[in-house]
């Protein structure tokens, strides 16, 4: 009897961790989905919802004429907001915008990492769980790659 007490609590313990599990994974997807949209739609709402106030954002802009990358270019929170203003009066083209992909690279109970593809390149999220919603913490971008090397490759 007490192994089939034990092994009832075992399962009701794994379901309860496989929903919490697939609400984290759905809730980081779909703040990764937001920042696309917070530019590709200039919607400072999404800004508000999946962006953290202490956000540190750090890229760079490839010249093709220069053949160079640009100096880090920093963009804090109040500057994303502004771009978002930005882009609502002169959106990014429709056919750019079919530029979307989110990749979850690592989920955890506190943290976790997506890379987000859009028209303007990539960006590595780095997202926090605070008060049971996840936010976008940190995030370093650069323009379209001229290469790009994987392990696996």
């Amino acid at each position: 009897m007490k192994k089939l007490l034990f092994l009832f609590a075992f399962c009701l313990c794994s379901i309860t961790y496989a929903q919490d599990y697939k609400k984290d994974l759905d809730a980081v997807v779909a703040a990764s989905e937001g920042y696309i949209d917070i530019f590709y739609k200039g919607d400072t709402a999404l800004a508000y919802t999946y962006i953290d106030k202490s956000l540190r954002k750090v890229g760079w802009r490839y010249n093709p004429d220069g053949k160079n990358y640009s100096d880090n270019l920093e963009l804090p929170f109040d500057e994303v907001i502004d771009l978002s203003k930005r882009l609502k009066k002169r959106p990014i083209p429709k056919e750019a915008q079919a530029t979307r992909a989110v990749e979850v690279l690592e989920v955890n109970d506190k943290i976790a990492i997506t890379k987000v593809t859009a028209a303007w390149g990539i960006d590595y999220l780095n997202l926090v769980k605070k008060d049971g919603k996840w936010k976008i913490i940190n995030i370093v971008w650069q323009s379209a790659p001229q290469w790009t090397y994987r392990p696996e490759d």
